[in-house]
Formats: C-alpha cells, sequence, structure tokens
C-alpha cells in the first residue's frame, strides 16, 4: 500500500508553517501539517504574543505612577495579582490555538500532531512510523532559545523560563543586549523585580540606530534598569538561596534571584533529516533558502527562524504566504522583499526602525542627511515622568529620499506601521514636510523634525 500522497506537506506549526498550510489551502492545495506541540509555535506559545501580553501590563503599571502624578488617588504600593495576569494571558493564547485547531477543519489541512523526518525530497516520515508523500515540502520548525557554553550554565534560564514564572523575582540578571534582553528588562522592572542588564557590549541592539540606542539605555536607567556594558558573564555559581555570575567588567559580588541569558537563537533544524536529504545548511545549521524560498533540493522550500532570515513572525507568514502564491496561486514570481522590513523592540517606551540607520545610510549613499525631535511626550509631562521620546530620519541623495525612519517613544509601535508604508513607496522629506500635521500628538513629530 502506497504512503497517503499531498500536494505539500508542511513541518511546523507556528506562524509560517500554518501561514503556509492556510495559504495553500486557499489555492486548492491538498495539505498536510505536521506539528508535535501546541500551535503558534514560539510567537503564540513564549514569544510575541505572551510577551505583549506581560508589556501591557508593564505599561499599566508606568500609566498608574503617572495617574498618581495627574492628580488620581492611587495606593502607594498598587499591587499586581501575578496568577490572574498569568491566567488572563492563558486564557488570550488558549483562544489562538482554539481558532487555529477550527481553521485547520475547515480549511481542510491535515493535522498531525507528530514530529516529521525527511526521508528523501518526497517522503517525509511521522514520529509513529507512517510514512507520507507530498510533491512539495516546507520546513518551517522555527528556532529555539541558546544558553552559552559556560560553567553553571545550567543555573540559569532562557526567554521560556521567564513566561514559566509564576511569580517576579526580587533580583534579575539578564544577560544580553539584545531586543529580547531589552524587553524582558523594562518588562521585569516594571512589573516588581530590581533588574540588572548584562552587556558583553558597548551598547544596546547592535544594527539599531546608535543614537537612538543611547536614549533608549538613558531610559532604561530612569526607569530603574542598571544597565552594565562591558560585563562578560563567566561563570554562574549557587550561592546561598541566590545565584552570583562570576563578571569580567562588572560587580563581583552581585547575586540574583534568578538568572535569565538572552544571548541568542538557533534553528530548529536538528533530526529533521535534512543532511540525508541533500538540503544544505549554513555554517550556524540554518536552511539555506534562495530569493524563493527554495532550498538546494528541488521541492523542498523554508521559510521563517529555521532560514534566519529577519527573525521575525511577520516575515515568516509574508515569505509563506508568497511561497503558496508561486507554487499553487498562479504567480510565479510572488517572493518577499526583504527591503525595508519595520520592526518593533518592546521597551518602555517602545523603539520602531525601518530602513536604515545612519550608519548604513553614510556607508550606502554619497549623500546623507538626518533630522531629529527629542521631546517629552504630554503625558509624561503631566505626569511628571522621566521617559524621553526620540525621532530620527535619515535622508539620501539630493531629493532627500527617505530612507530610514526611527522612533523611540509612546506609541511608535502604532506609529510606525504607516510611515513604514510610505517608507517603501519612496517617500521624501518634501513629502513628509507638505504633510499636516495632526495635533497634539507624538507622531505629528515625524513630519515635523528639523
Amino acid at each position: 500500500m502506497s504512503p497517503p500522497s499531498f500536494d505539500v506537506i508542511v513541518l511546523g506549526g507556528g506562524s509560517g508553517g500554518l501561514a503556509a498550510a492556510f495559504r495553500a489551502a486557499s489555492h486548492g492545495a491538498k495539505v498536510a501539517m505536521l506539528e508535535p506541540a501546541l500551535l503558534g509555535g514560539t510567537c503564540v506559545n513564549v514569544g510575541c504574543v505572551p510577551k505583549k501580553a506581560m508589556w501591557l501590563a508593564a505599561d499599566l503599571a508606568e500609566r498608574i505612577t503617572l495617574a498618581a502624578g495627574l492628580g488620581f488617588e492611587v495606593p502607594a504600593a498598587p499591587r499586581l495579582s501575578w496568577p490572574r495576569l498569568l491566567q488572563r494571558r492563558q486564557r488570550y493564547i488558549d483562544g489562538i490555538h482554539a481558532s487555529y485547531r477550527q481553521r485547520l477543519q475547515d480549511s481542510g489541512v491535515a493535522h498531525i500532531a507528530q514530529r516529521g523526518r525527511l526521508l528523501d525530497a518526497r517522503t517525509v516520515e511521522c514520529g509513529d512510523g507512517t510514512l507520507l508523500h507530498a510533491r512539495h515540502i516546507v520546513i518551517a520548525t522555527g528556532s529555539h532559545a541558546l544558553k552559552p557554553q559556560l560553567p553553571g550554565a545550567a543555573l540559569g534560564g532562557t526567554s521560556d523560563d521567564f513566561f514559566a514564572l509564576q511569580a517576579p523575582p526580587a533580583r534579575v540578571a539578564i544577560v544580553g543586549g539584545g531586543y529580547i534582553a531589552v524587553e524582558l528588562a523594562g518588562v521585569m522592572q516594571a512589573l516588581g523585580s530590581d533588574v540588572t542588564l548584562l552587556v558583553r557590549g558597548q551598547r544596546l541592539l547592535t544594527g539599531f540606530d546608535a543614537g537612538m540606542t543611547e536614549q533608549l539605555a538613558r531610559n532604561l536607567a530612569a526607569q530603574g534598569v542598571a544597565v552594565r556594558f562591558g560585563c562578560q558573564v563567566q561563570a554562574l555559581q549557587r550561592r546561598g538561596d541566590g545565584i552570583q555570575p562570576h563578571l569580567q567588567g562588572g560587580p563581583a559580588d552581585a547575586v540574583f534571584d534568578t538568572v535569565l541569558f538572552a544571548t541568542g537563537r538557533a534553528p530548529s533544524t536538528h533530526g529533521l533529516g535534512l543532511e540525508a536529504a541533500g538540503v544544505a545548511l549554513d555554517d550556524k545549521g540554518a536552511i539555506v533558502v534562495d530569493a524563493f524560498q527554495d532550498t538546494s533540493v528541488q521541492g523542498i522550500s523554508a521559510v521563517g527562524d529555521v532560514t534566519a532570515q529577519a527573525m521575525l513572525t511577520p516575515v515568516a507568514i509574508a515569505a509563506a504566504r508568497r511561497l503558496m502564491d508561486r507554487l499553487y496561486g498562479g504567480q510565479p514570481e510572488a517572493r518577499l522583499d526583504y527591503d525595508n522590513i519595520p520592526s518593533v523592540v518592546f521597551s518602555h517606551p517602545p523603539l520602531g526602525s525601518v530602513g536604515l540607520s545612519e550608519e548604513q545610510a553614510r556607508e550606502r549613499f554619497d549623500s546623507v542627511s538626518t533630522y531629529h525631535s527629542r521631546f517629552r511626550p504630554m503625558l509624561q509631562a503631566l505626569g511628571d515622568g522621566e521617559m524621553r521620546s526620540l525621532f530620527k530620519m535619515v535622508c539620501a541623495g539630493a531629493d532627500e529620499k527617505v530612507v530610514g525612519i526611527h522612533l523611540l517613544g509612546e506609541g511608535a509601535d502604532e506609529i510606525l506601521q504607516g510611515f513604514a508604508v510610505a517608507l517603501k513607496a519612496g517617500v521624501t522629506r518634501r513629502q513628509m514636510e507638505d504633510t499636516v500635521a495632526i495635533h497634539p500628538t507624538s507622531a505629528e513629530e515625524v513630519v515635523l523634525m528639523r
């Protein structure tokens, strides 16, 4: 008896895998999706969704403080019920899981709750030994958090462990200077922990505009986070009831209740049979793909974090949809344009960025001009808050085409989306100036920068 046959088999039920399965099915393809764990992958379960829930709670905590400054009668120490917050967070996530299950059923996708392994370019072996056959295979197994290889590393956790916390620890060290480290630091400080951020380099968020990250560091310090630059963790050891990092370039006697590593992620490619199938990997274990998401093996494609291409949920979704539009939707040239992808770091306040930093622009263009607006938002001013906003625009050429927009401040996450469309469409500085501002808002500063 021959194996069950499909048009496409998707390995992975995270954002990219689900998007691929749904879009292929909408084009009439017969689809199977293998996912042994919870639907939604990292984003829904230990990433963007629970992170944003905790960020929203932290944002409310800060606004309660501002409310007191405006004249509201607020208890001296407002208390958060952490268990109730986690219950609400899980209820929201459960709703997403239910929605996915219903959509899979309605779209006719065969959801197989098992891990898949390639036997060749057309055959997948399920965890129970069942064989499946397909004309096309899409790998969308995502990535996972890493811990550094150092003595005592098992005493520390990762971002996954943050979401498993049942109460906020009193003293927290977060190791790293990337967006996950910054986000966790802000959230945990706002929700009651005493946070130290241990950064190996001399700046936060490598790849973001340097001027923006300098202001971000100042905002973190104003929030109460102790930011330690040039601080290398060499080992962890148990000391009494706490954990003591051995630090090069940092305090020698610091002890914490919890240490979290935010030192990077790796593509989840182990055990998929990729080598046997001939799928090429790079030196970090990520699947090598071309501009159309195709691997080195005809009939096998990959999307999302497993390819190490702009490791963002919307990128995985967009790439998967365009891949299926090309394969099954009659759009032979469909592919994702990876230029000018907007992204947001959910710091407090958030940092949004699209396009080139000033440093990147100066490397690429002979003529570069920049415009700035540094201000204290109205709510911060009224409530005697200390958070400052910094907006920056990077332009290139004689016509001052806008090649970068960077927003650090309240509402930056919501403001950036519209301006990202304008940048993608080729907007110039003059066109921005010709746009009438909406007053009083933070967003107006984007068109009023000088």
